[in-house]
Order: structure tokens, then sequence, then C-alpha cells
């Protein structure tokens, strides 16, 4: 499907800030709370950065091992999950790129493209548009905390004319 699509339009990588990604969800790096101090004030705790939202089944955690891509990339596909946030989390000094686009009358707008720093995390939020795992730097190994249970929670969407993300 996604090899009868050409390229034509471009869209130039932001940088990934709270503000330019909260119609999406949240950025979570620390220091965006005070911290408590816990263990022994050893540790700095930076609570409840997110809002991870289902409805009906339940959280889970799972592992991600995705390929590494470059730049230029050539974006064919979107997709969005109905029934529940998911939260992506580098576990290796990963830098990636966050495709979002908000919804119009059923189908994605046009995408937004930001790059996440190795140590930014994102939460999507559910029914948000956005592109698949998109590491270009690092190992490509994310946490990811989604909703797993019964029900279509992927929908997917191919584009007709690809879009090519630069920075």
């Amino acid at each position: 499907m996604s090899d009868q699509v050409t390229t034509k339009r471009t869209i130039r990588i932001e940088k990934l800030t709270a503000e330019a990604f909260a119609p999406f969800g949240e950025l979570i790096e620390a220091g965006m709370t005070s911290p408590i101090l816990i263990n022994e004030g050893r540790c700095e705790r930076f609570t409840d950065l997110a809002r991870v939202e289902f409805i009906g089944g339940r959280a889970a955690v799972s592992l991600f091992q995705a390929e590494l891509r470059s730049l230029p990339h050539t974006l064919t596909m979107l997709e969005r999950h109905p029934l529940g946030s998911q939260c992506f989390i580098p576990m290796a000094q990963s830098e990636y790129l966050v495709i979002v686009a908000e919804d119009e009358s059923g189908r994605p707008s046009t995408p937004r493209a930001f790059m996440a720093s190795a140590t930014q995390s994102i939460n999507i939020k559910r029914n948000t548009w956005h592109g698949v795992l998109t590491p270009i730097k690092g190992s490509g190994l994310f946490a990811v905390v989604d909703r797993i249970g019964d029900g279509n929670n992927l929908e997917e969407h191919w584009l007709k004319e690809a879009y090519l993300i630069t920075e």
C-alpha cells in the first residue's frame, strides 16, 4: 500500500516542549514538578507527570525494540488508539521523532514533527493521531505504558501523499 505513495509535502522538525506538545499529550522529564525526596533523601521523585488514560482493559508495561531510522524520514501512515493513551520512555539514550496530528473529521490533519531528546519521554493522549515509534539515535529500546484488553484499540490511516520529515 505505501509503495504507491508519492512524497511532495515537507514538514520541518520542531523542538519538543511541553507547551508545543500539550494539544497531543504530555512531555515527561525530570524537573517539570518540584521533587519529593525519598529513599533516605538520596532520590528525587518527580510525581504525576502524565495522565495515563484507559477505557476498559488495564495498564500494561511493555518493551519495544524499534529499528533506528534516518533523516529525512518519509511518513506514510498515522495511527491512533481510541481506548487508551500511550506512553513512550527511552531506555538507553535514544533520540526519537514524535509525529502527531489533530483529528479532522475522523482523519489526521497536517502532522507536526518533534525531536525528543534522550531524556524526554512522552504520553500521547487517547485518540490522538501519531506516527509509529521512530528512533533516530541510540538503541531504539523503549518502555511503553499502554492499554491491554478487549476491543479495537488501533486505527490506522495510510496517506495518499507522504510527508518528508526534515531537520
